[in-house]
């Protein structure tokens, strides 16, 4: 018997030493999961804490997209570029994006040639010091992790950017929209050709963009708006270089400078021209409906169609005078299909 009880006591054992390295497993898988889930939780946060605009339906009747390039050189720009250094809390556009990109919390795309954008994951930039090397920016690496330096970021050189703009009417608001959709930092060196960076889907970076604040005004220094507040309210001043065509046609690249500025100014036209229709269709329907109400007509007292069952009450009581002895019997005999009939509409 006590031999039974050693085997027994030595086979739970070694059950147990077998276990152990499979709960260690587990348990690690656990921590990238909850590592995962964590970096998740932090990207809800800041879309819970700091709510933006809602996205485009994917559903609209009418959408126009074109791109601009907005030179921070501009007046109406110049929120976007300034302070150039850190100044204590604040930081431009591009700062606070290119700290985005280092520590990943906001997915960046390359730019491809034909300029472009695409949010598939072939496209995700995945390599952070590829970007760096390929641009010349100086980094440190230690234990895997990789800082730039405040003077090390290239943010006085990033002049330019090209943004997305969608123009849509949504159907099931009665509403139109000029909304940004996508941006790219532009960085310009003296005797070099311009370099777009990457290109930032607008919705994953807007959560973070409602949260840095900028000037609006040279002349008040105050920072009463955050970026995403600039970019909702299409604060910004670009010119249209690219639309959405089928033939994949560049402003940009048309070399007669004058047909360019004609074909800006003939695409600028069209959209006012839609928006400006849509709310005069509205005037119209609307004023329609209140002409339909004023032209109903109106029934007078006096002059008020009698309806079925007063027909029979008259019909009946004209019986009585003319029927003498059979008054009560032809009286109820007009009047209860009447009733019949009211009851079956109800």
């Amino acid at each position: 018997m006590k031999k039974v009880i050693f085997f027994i006591l030595f086979a739970v054992a070694a059950s147990a030493m077998q276990a152990q390295p499979a709960r260690r497993r587990t348990t690690t898988s656990n921590a990238a999961a909850q590592q995962g889930q964590a970096q998740q939780q932090v990207t809800d946060r800041a879309s819970l804490m700091f709510p933006t605009a809602d996205e485009m339906p994917e559903d609209v009747v009418w959408r126009r997209d074109i791109y601009r390039q907005l030179d921070l050189m501009a007046d109406k720009n110049a929120p976007l570029y300034y302070p150039v250094e850190p100044n204590d809390r604040q930081v431009n556009l591009f700062t606070y994006l290119f700290r985005l990109f280092l520590t990943k919390r906001v997915p960046v795309y390359k730019y491809n040639l034909d300029g472009n954008e695409s949010f598939a994951e072939k496209d995700r930039v995945t390599d952070v010091k590829e970007v760096l090397e390929r641009n010349y920016i100086y980094y440190e690496e230690e234990n895997g992790k990789i800082t730039v330096a405040d003077n090390d970021v290239p943010s006085a050189n990033v002049t330019r950017y090209y943004i997305k703009e969608s123009s849509y009417f949504d159907q099931r608001t009665g509403t139109y929209n000029a909304k940004v959709t996508a941006i790219c930092p532009i960085l310009v060196e003296e005797g070099e050709p311009a370099k777009p960076l990457f290109w930032i889907k607008y919705d994953d970076a807007a959560p973070y963009l409602s949260r840095l604040p900028i000037m609006s005004s040279n002349l008040n220094n105050v920072t009463n708006m955050t970026a995403d507040d600039y970019f909702t309210m299409n604060r910004y001043d670009g010119k249209i270089y690219k639309t959405a065509n089928m033939q994949g046609k560049v402003l940009a690249n048309e070399p007669d400078t004058v047909k360019v500025k004609k074909e800006q100014e003939k695409i600028e036209k069209q959209l006012v021209e839609f928006e400006e229709n849509i709310w005069h269709q509205r005037e119209k329907v609307d004023s329609l409906d209140s002409v339909a109400v004023a032209d109903q007509p109106k029934v007078s007292k006096r002059t008020k169609v009698p309806t079925k069952s007063e027909k029979a009450v008259k019909s009946g009581s004209t019986n009585r005078r003319s029927s003498g002895g059979n008054t009560e019997k032809r009286q109820k005999t007009s009047s209860a299909p009447a009733a019949s009939a009211r009851r079956t509409r109800r």
